[in-house]
């Protein structure tokens, strides 16, 4: 997909603050314990998805996230297509005082690129 210089601005200034993690470390983290947020559109996500992962569209989340994860130290690993809207719902998720909060490095297409399982 081609971005517009101005969304990766955006993206950019998100993911300076926000912390990444890899398929592999995102793996671990959910097998210890964390959940696993998919924010991609509902279409998206129903023609597949990371194993076990809940839904909850980048339109939403921040509207939804108190009522699904209310404590706002959960550790919640989030993903989308490509790592770019997940990093921006993780920092508007900490601008809301969610302290464990991380983006998936490379999002949907890492997950399949590392043949991690799906749905």
């Amino acid at each position: 997909m081609d971005h517009s210089p101005e969304f990766l601005d955006l993206v950019d200034e998100a993911r300076a603050g926000v912390r990444e993690v890899s398929v592999a470390e995102t793996r671990d983290r959910v097998q210890n314990g964390a959940t696993l947020i998919d924010v991609r559109e509902d279409n998206e996500f129903e023609a597949g998805h990371a194993t076990g992962a809940e839904h909850m569209g980048r339109g939403v989340i921040e509207r939804d996230i108190r009522f699904k994860h209310p404590k706002k130290d959960e550790e919640l690993i989030l993903y989308c297509g490509g790592g770019y809207r997940s990093a921006l719902a993780a920092a508007n998720l900490q601008k809301m005082g969610y302290t464990n909060v991380w983006s998936m490095a490379g999002g949907w297409s890492a997950w399949k690129d590392a043949e991690a399982p799906v749905e």
